[in-house]
């Protein structure tokens, strides 16, 4: 075996030796598996094994009774996953992890036939506590964000260096530049009993993380979003995609108000999401720069209609109860000194979830999707509405030409745990059966099987403009954002032009595809320099021309 299938090596070995809460599967299927009688046997097993292990069973997959590598096909690893899940519910446990391998030497897993690992520990799966709150990080590249969040999840004191940005879910490239160019996510949360965080000890361990969502009696998620200029469009889906409770824009006090934070608080405001701001690297500046800088936020705010609040003179009940409605809490931090990290725990620890939709029904926009093996495709994104549960049986789409996709619920996670079921504001990767991973596309939607969702076009909106060289005409075609889609759409004002500062109606169209909209549901439009916000105020059809002939 090589060196990366080491894990397995170990498990085998240790089945061999010693069993107890090992077990060897070659693969599970529903037909055989779950019979009566077969059933009660297996779940009997599978209950001994993860007492024998003190609450942990490892199950060795893809291998014969004595530990030889047989292999199964990615889709007989799925249903031996679906089968194994099922037994878990039953003996009151849950699938931790899954690690998985080609059985053959040259990595071909269609050819050779897979083998994995899946650790099950006792408890059922886990229910989401529904006090969970969502944060948008915003602000310049280099300003901060991610190491601030680092600190906040573990608790731990920056080496200057913003070592502690690497515990977030950032990918390869960007921990090697330094420089995060897509969404990443991070976790704490609070005890209720203590009233102290609950923090990760090694965030880059899959179990710790998941250990937040199960010992917390209250989440705090961060969406943490791009700061670079030429990703701003990344930025802007992290504020407009994800169901937000607050932002949370900083501004490091070696730099000041740049214009890129003007923009982020711009679309902060425009969305309507109640906002801290966060001055950052109190550390690296003079007491006379950090007061000059916090004099710079407060103007930056009051320019744009708000009212700042100082955290440090009013408190943070005042602050807690005043957010939002035009008022601003403003703080300084230091992620080195770990300066204002406790009044942003009191803070995070406090503020009240925001209301959810009217709309009952599950409603979830697909950020983004991948594939693991023998799971199968994945779609990841922030449940907007309703409740979703393992085995809901739902509709994926628009496809490009319209139609909905009818999809099952395999499995739900949320940061690295399984839960069984997911309500509004949770930020979760479901496990979809009936459509391949590549098929999947942001900005699609997964709701009710018999909900008849209608595919749009084109609509009508309300907009602002907030920035433009000049006047908008008939046919302008900017970038509109709204939810988790980024689509070219042509516009075609309501008085044939729009000016700068205006506010008019036009009828919007997706230059390329439908998507699911509907009514109320904000947007912001961009191209080039040139920016606004806009309302949904009516829906207009999937046909392949504008209603107005245009």
């Amino acid at each position: 075996m090589s060196a990366d299938r080491s894990a397995l090596r170990r498990a085998i070995e240790r089945g061999e030796r010693d069993g107890g809460a090992i077990e060897f599967k070659e693969r599970l299927t529903r037909e055989v598996h779950l019979a009566d009688g077969r059933m009660e046997s297996l779940v009997a097993q599978l209950r001994h094994r993860v007492l024998s292990g003190d609450g942990e069973a490892t199950y060795v997959l893809g291998v014969t009774d004595d530990g030889g590598l047989a292999g199964v096909s990615p889709d007989a690893f799925s249903e031996t996953m679906d089968v194994l899940s099922l037994l878990a519910d039953e003996a009151d446990a849950h699938i931790a992890d899954v690690e998985t391998w080609s059985a053959g030497e040259g990595g071909d897993a269609d050819e050779a036939g897979l083998v994995g690992l899946a650790t099950l520990r006792d408890g059922g799966v886990f229910e989401a506590d529904e006090d969970h709150l969502v944060v948008g990080t915003a602000g310049h590249v280099d300003h901060g964000k991610s190491t601030l969040v680092g600190t906040l999840v573990t608790g731990r004191a920056d080496d200057g260096q913003g070592g502690t940005r690497g515990f977030l879910d950032v990918q390869p490239h960007e921990v090697e530049r330094g420089l995060s160019a897509d969404l990443s996510y991070a976790v704490y949360g609070f005890d209720d009993e203590t009233d102290e965080p609950v923090r990760m000890d090694n965030p880059h361990r899959k179990a710790d993380r998941a250990g937040i969502v199960e010992a917390a009696d209250r989440l705090v998620s961060f969406v943490d979003t791009v700061g670079h200029e030429p990703w701003l469009r990344t930025t802007i889906r992290g504020l407009v995609g994800q169901k937000l409770d607050y932002g949370l824009l900083v501004v490091a006090a070696d730099d000041g108000p740049t214009k890129t934070t003007r923009e982020h608080l711009g679309i902060l405001l425009a969305t309507e999401l109640p906002t801290i701001v966060a001055v950052t690297k109190a550390d690296a500046v003079s007491d006379d720069r950090l007061a000059e800088v916090e004099r710079e936020v407060e103007s930056m705010l009051r320019d744009a209609g708000q009212t700042p609040l100082l955290v440090d003179r009013h408190g943070v009940d005042t602050a807690v109860a005043e957010v939002g409605d035009g008022v601003v809490p403003l703080l300084r931090t230091s992620a080195v000194t770990k300066d204002g990290i406790e009044t942003l725990d009191r803070l995070f620890e406090r503020l009240p979830k925001r209301a959810t939709p009217d709309r009952e029904a599950f409603r979830m926009y697909v950020d983004r999707s991948y594939k693991v093996t023998g799971v199968g495709a994945v779609a990841s994104g922030t449940v907007n509405s309703g409740t979703v549960e393992t085995g809901d049986e739902l509709l994926l789409g628009p496809m490009p030409d319209g139609s909905f996709r009818e999809v099952e619920v395999r499995s739900i996670e949320m940061h690295y745990h399984r839960v069984d079921r997911a309500t509004a504001g949770r930020i979760v990767g479901i496990a979809l059966k009936g459509v391949d991973e590549e098929e999947i596309e942001r900005g699609m939607a997964l709701v009710p099987r018999e909900s008849e969702p209608e595919p749009v076009r084109e609509f009508d909106a309300e907009v602002m403009v907030l920035n433009h060289p000049t006047r908008i005409r008939e046919g302008y075609e900017p970038v509109v954002h709204l939810e988790t889609l980024s689509e070219a759409a042509a516009f075609f004002p309501e008085e044939g032009r729009l000016l700068p500062g205006d506010t008019g109606r036009t009828r919007v169209r997706f230059k390329f595809r439908p998507y699911l909209i509907e009514e109320g549901q904000r947007f912001v439009f961009r191209e080039g320099s040139s920016k606004g916000v806009g309302t949904v105020t009516g829906i207009g059809g999937s046909g392949e021309e504008p209603a107005d002939g245009r």
